[in-house]
């Protein structure tokens, strides 16, 4: 693993060793055990769409690794006044020992991998969030103890958490469903990869893409950068939240996962947030270690 673009270019087990090395790091975090893998180390962080969990727990992280992260705001870059990202890359690589990016397009991460010569993390793209969904995985195993044979659910738009949880889900070994409205649909990419597992499934309905669940995930209706959609997503969307009775029909204990920020009353309930809030807040937490245990292997 030379960069984390997407979770499509992982394999099941690079992602479990990344869950392992993570759950290690916490341990040792928490017993206050001092893992300064990346001791003398820079993490640059580029950020181009705003952020309070990705800039401090990657901050923080960087920070009990023994290393330094520079936060990096488009505005202050180049790069935010058109210079090439090829030209960003190939001059950042020879400061920096790993770059951070948070944009929109995926081509622009991708462009990073390819010209620069140190390893590339995702913080989000429009097209997805390997990030977040690492620390999915990590506290759905902390809860349940396993993934391989679960069912996940993921209510909502078809953005950057439902691909990156359909491709993360499946490649360790759980079933995945997953309701939108129709022309929210994920992209061609994602469902030709889902569909050939033989373990997804994508509904309309989401009562019935919640039924036997053991985890259920959403996020915001309207992502940052869809803001002026809100009234038309509002509309589209009515219907798919996660409330008391949607639990009725997932299977006894299943958990309910939200990646932050949360509106209730929109994609969940005030009482269902609530009722979950050591689950969803444990997978705040878990950025940190993920992402720890992400650049440790990137960037030891």
């Amino acid at each position: 693993m030379k960069h984390l673009l997407k979770l499509l270019d992982l394999t099941g087990d690079e992602i479990i060793e990344i869950l392992n090395l993570a759950d290690q790091l916490k341990y040792e975090l928490k017993h206050g055990i001092k893992h300064h893998h990346l001791e003398g180390k820079s993490l640059g962080m580029i950020f181009q769409k705003s952020s309070t969990r990705t800039r401090v727990s990657f901050e923080t992280g960087m920070y009990q690794l023994g290393g330094q992260a520079l936060f990096l705001s488009s505005n202050d870059l180049q790069i935010g006044r058109g210079e090439p990202v090829q030209d960003t890359a190939r001059v950042l690589s020879r400061y920096l020992d790993g770059i951070m990016i948070r944009t929109f397009e995926q081509s622009e991460v991708e462009a990073l991998a390819k010209y620069g010569s140190i390893p590339i993390i995702n913080g989000l793209t429009d097209f997805c969030h390997p990030c977040q969904v690492l620390a999915d995985l990590m506290t759905i195993r902390e809860f349940k103890g396993r993934l391989d044979g679960l069912k996940m659910c993921f209510i909502g738009d078809g953005n950057n958490m439902m691909n990156s949880l359909i491709v993360g889900g499946l490649k360790t070994g759980m079933s995945v469903s997953v309701a939108c409205p129709k022309d929210y649909q994920p992209p061609k990419e994602i469902l030709e990869f889902a569909y050939e597992s033989g373990r997804f499934e994508m509904f309309t309905d989401p009562m019935k893409a919640a039924e036997n669940a053991d985890v259920i995930l959403t996020d915001v209706w309207a992502s940052m950068g869809q803001e002026e959609e809100k009234a038309i997503r509002e509309k589209a969307f009515a219907g798919y939240q996660v409330n008391a009775e949607m639990m009725k029909v997932a299977n006894e204990g299943c958990m309910v996962l939200h990646c932050l920020p949360a509106h209730r009353g929109e994609e969940i309930t005030e009482e269902v947030m609530e009722a979950h809030a050591d689950e969803i807040f444990e997978e705040a937490e878990n950025r940190l270690h993920a992402q720890k245990a992400v650049m440790v292997m990137l960037m030891k």
